[in-house]
């Protein structure tokens, strides 16, 4: 029975619904909510390591959700946040979440057509969002496309494959609770990464801040335009 790409899965009713699905529920100590607290401000600071942000900055938060770390981020920094998702009503609740006149959410057709006219950040972020993308080769082109010449990228992301995906003979409704499944195609998207930017650094996660996931092989990675 063939699987289909269901990325519909991303399409939530409310901010605790978005959270369940952001940060899944890994197990004692990591469900959604404890993730959320002690991951973020982990994330913030893996990611000021590489990239200096400040007022002036731009940034592209590649797969925002409902933008935990585009509020992290502009409260730390006082950047501007350009939070691209595939999912409106992520970006609908991004808006209401970030609260700031230096974030905007648009959808990745949107984005595409601010690169056409010449759009260009200082600065790329995919925090736990290539993992899950049903063909990451052409994402990561999309973030090496934004950055000016001299622009950093910072990804967070699992090891493995998890495509949000469902059975064509039995296709399932995520808003009504159906269940559907992590799919692997076993693309290596660190491989993927590599080719596309020159690393600068990498690393693994704190197992203590990243709660279970450190455990999986989750990886970090700094990133340069070259």
């Amino acid at each position: 029975m063939a699987a289909r790409y269901y990325p519909q899965i991303f399409d939530v009713a409310d901010t605790r619904a978005a959270k369940a699905i952001i940060l899944t529920d890994e197990g004692p100590g990591a469900d959604p909510d404890q993730r959320w607290e002690r991951e973020t401000p982990y994330v913030l600071e893996l990611l000021r390591i590489g990239l200096p942000l400040s007022a002036d900055s731009v940034v592209l938060d590649y797969g925002c959700g409902i933008g935990r770390i585009a509020k992290a981020m502009i409260a730390a920094t006082g950047c501007s946040v350009i939070g691209l998702d595939i999912s409106p009503s992520m970006r609908i609740l991004a808006v209401e979440y970030v609260a700031s006149d230096r974030f905007m959410a648009v959808s990745p057709v949107e984005f595409d057509l601010l690169l056409r006219a010449g759009l260009r950040v200082h600065a790329a972020i995919a925090v736990w969002v290539l993992q899950h993308c049903f063909a990451p080769a052409h994402d990561i082109a999309r973030l090496r496309a934004s950055l000016m010449r001299d622009g950093r990228a910072f990804v967070l992301n699992m090891p493995k494959r998890a495509i949000p995906a469902t059975q064509d003979a039995a296709p399932h409704d995520a808003k009504s609770g159906e269940k559907f499944f992590w799919a692997s195609d076993n693309l290596d998207v660190a491989a993927l990464l590599r080719a596309a930017f020159r690393v600068d650094a990498h690393g693994a996660p704190d197992k203590s801040r990243a709660p279970n996931m450190a455990d999986v092989g989750a990886y970090w990675m700094h990133l340069a335009a070259v």
